[in-house]
């Protein structure tokens, strides 16, 4: 026995029907603009996922790589303070050694700003798709 056919039931969406209402194909048309909107929405947050992953590994890594570098620039300030020693008092010397170090944080500090200003949170493709259907979702005939 084959199963009854009820009139409501589509597998997909209906591209072209001639016995098709007015009613029917707005439906269609409403329908498949939410499916749209949807996947248009399920991009974006595959976007911002995949660039939150990507940012999350490379904080991770600048975090070894800080502590790492935190180290090695304990031990050498030790060194340059023990060596400048022999110049002149281990007070100045220990002086020295912090102002060069502040300077050099300055600098990094102010090269990160300037980087971070050219990361971008929101997901461009994204958005311009989603304009671009809205736009045609106003005027689908122009």
């Amino acid at each position: 026995m084959s199963a009854p056919h009820t009139e409501g039931a589509r597998p997909g969406p209906v591209h072209a029907r001639d016995d098709a209402s007015v009613g029917q194909l707005l439906g269609d048309l409403t329908g498949d603009l939410a499916r749209l909107f949807r996947d248009e929405v399920e991009l974006a947050k595959a976007e911002v996922k995949e660039e939150a992953a990507k940012a999350g590994k490379a904080a991770g890594l600048y975090g070894g790589a800080a502590y790492a570098v935190g180290l090695a620039v304990l031990l050498a300030s030790l060194a340059a303070v023990f060596g400048l020693r022999h110049v002149m008092d281990i007070a100045w010397a220990a002086l020295v050694v912090t102002a060069v170090w502040a300077v050099i944080g300055a600098v990094l500090h102010a090269m990160g700003r300037t980087r971070m200003r050219t990361v971008q949170p929101t997901p461009e493709r994204a958005v311009d798709s989603l304009k671009k259907d809205a736009k045609w979702a106003r005027h689908p005939t122009s």
